[in-house]
């Protein structure tokens, strides 16, 4: 018999061992280009076809709508039976509500609603007397409301914890009122029966540890649990995760400390730092560390950039499996706008000689360095598509339908032959995660853009190291890295190259 061993075809000594440890509690730290999703559902489809796991019980969970449907789409290719089911933490969670909500309560669901900022405002107004907010500070204040849910921090706590860790609320608030200010938020809310997509994921662990048929009836589907991007969990999604195994220990996490880049909004790579302390029976912990993406050339890019870190002992070091290829090059520009034109020449030089415009992408760390971006490609005659920051974890009320039209998507794009495929990627580094391109250009690489704000040694300071890593290991082939003396000509203030440009 087979016993599943297609599914096993092709995949290297590191990740053959992490798609054959299937019994307990498993960790994989698989680098940049490393073949984690590759490696994660091959060990799904091996598991399922030798009987080891029951279709109908497994269960992978990732963050983003892209990525789940890139995830059901390689499950689908590989044979999987179609009850492995494959989401986004909140459109599993959703589900699940959504078919225990009878059993809970006799009052009607409460809606999912995607634009917070009536609430927001509302709570704003009620608590400070100010009928007008400035839209900057209404998006800081949903943003700091959201922090505190996903940190399972109650509006009650909520001064305690900002006079331990220092922190400052936004819009001028002090921590009392920006507490008062949640709960006028999360009432309005409510009275209007609608719930926010952190509220899903609360009222799903509630239901769990209630206890009761409900909860029963939840955790009868997860027998095996795959959580993707293990990095980035808050400890709301962590909370949910042990809720759901309920003791359980057929559990396996994938993820890199590297690419840590949300933690402004709840993330944290702790839990897969501390997974082995949390597993102590562990059955398997592995190291993904050879990139198939990239060249030596970005490849040592990466790891230079890494070895500068307090912290590099939590990160992996990447070896390249690719020949050798061309060196990093950094390019200094008069003021933005030259360094616009002349990234955009060097992609006009490349598509001219044959290269595919999809096959390139100007990377920025703000939405607003994109606009001059754009307006060289278009003088240029070129095509784009901007990928700019839109929240994380953002999406539409109907989660599960969203990702059915995800997977749809995804198909169209595989087929189509012109179009989008003909178009440069205009995205921030934060959109880019995930994606990977041939040619890659990082513009704005100075101090105050890359890192943001110039921070001193810190927390903060590591975000944006990690954040430009990500960005580095986007590229496969080149990797141009710029940046501009000054804004523009009439501009006095001169920029200084970003730190993180040092050999």
């Amino acid at each position: 018999m087979n016993e599943g061993k297609d599914a096993l075809e092709g995949l290297d000594g590191s990740q053959l061992k992490a798609a054959t440890s299937l019994g307990g509690a498993v960790r994989i730290v698989a680098g940049a280009g490393a073949g984690k999703t590759r490696t994660i559902t091959r060990r799904i489809a091996y598991a399922c076809a030798r009987g080891d796991w029951d279709p109908a019980k497994t269960l992978a969970v990732t963050f983003s709508v892209k990525a789940a449907a890139e995830m059901r789409a390689r499950l689908t290719s590989l044979g999987v039976p179609p009850q492995v089911r494959a989401g986004t933490f909140h459109s599993v969670a959703l589900h699940q509500l959504r078919r225990v909500w009878p059993d809970v309560s006799s009052a009607y669901p409460p809606q999912v609603v995607t634009d917070l900022r009536p609430f927001v405002h509302g709570a704003y107004t009620r608590v400070t007397g100010q009928a007008d907010c400035e839209p900057l500070t209404l998006r800081d204040i949903q943003a700091e409301i959201g922090w505190a849910k996903v940190g399972l921090i109650s509006p009650q706590d909520y001064p305690r914890v900002c006079a331990a860790v220092h922190r400052l609320p936004p819009g001028g608030l002090d921590p009392e009122r920006m507490a008062d200010l949640m709960q006028a938020f999360e009432k309005d809310k409510a009275a209007h029966n609608q719930m926010d997509f952190d509220d899903i994921l609360l009222l799903v662990c509630h239901i769990l540890e209630e206890g009761g048929q409900a909860a029963a009836s939840i955790r009868s589907g997860i027998g095996w649990l795959t959580v993707d991007e293990y990095q980035d969990v808050s400890p709301l999604q962590h909370r949910l995760l042990e809720l759901w195994m309920d003791g359980h220990e057929e559990v396996c996490v994938v993820g890199d400390p590297a690419q840590t880049i949300y933690s402004f909004a709840g993330a944290t790579s702790y839990y897969l730092r501390a997974f082995p302390q949390e597993h102590r029976n562990m059955a398997a912990d592995i190291r993904l560390d050879t990139d198939y993406r990239s060249t030596p050339q970005v490849v040592n890019c990466a790891n230079r950039l890494l070895s500068r870190s307090p912290v590099r002992q939590d990160y992996l070091k990447l070896t390249s499996a690719r020949p050798a290829g061309t060196r990093v090059t950094t390019t200094r520009y008069e003021d933005d706008r030259a360094e616009a034109t002349g990234v955009v020449r060097r992609i006009v030089r490349q598509v001219e000689a044959g290269a595919r415009a999809a096959d390139f992408a100007v990377l920025t760390r703000i939405n607003s360095q994109q606009a001059l971006i754009c307006a060289a490609l278009k003088g240029a005659g070129l095509g784009y598509r901007v990928r700019a920051d839109t929240g994380w974890q953002a999406g539409a009320a109907d989660l599960v339908a969203q990702e059915a039209r995800a997977l749809g998507d995804l198909d169209a794009r595989r087929q189509e032959t012109a179009g989008e495929m003909g178009r440069v990627t205009v995205s921030t580094i934060h959109a880019a995660k995930g994606l990977e391109f041939r040619h890659v250009f990082i513009v704005g690489c100075s101090e105050g853009l890359i890192p943001f704000g110039s921070p001193q040694a810190g927390e903060d300071l590591e975000e944006e190291r990690r954040l430009m890593y990500v960005g580095v290991t986007r590229a496969g082939d080149t990797l141009h890295l710029s940046f501009a003396d000054r804004k523009d000509s009439a501009s006095p203030a001169f920029r200084t190259a970003s730190r993180f440009l040092g050999r």
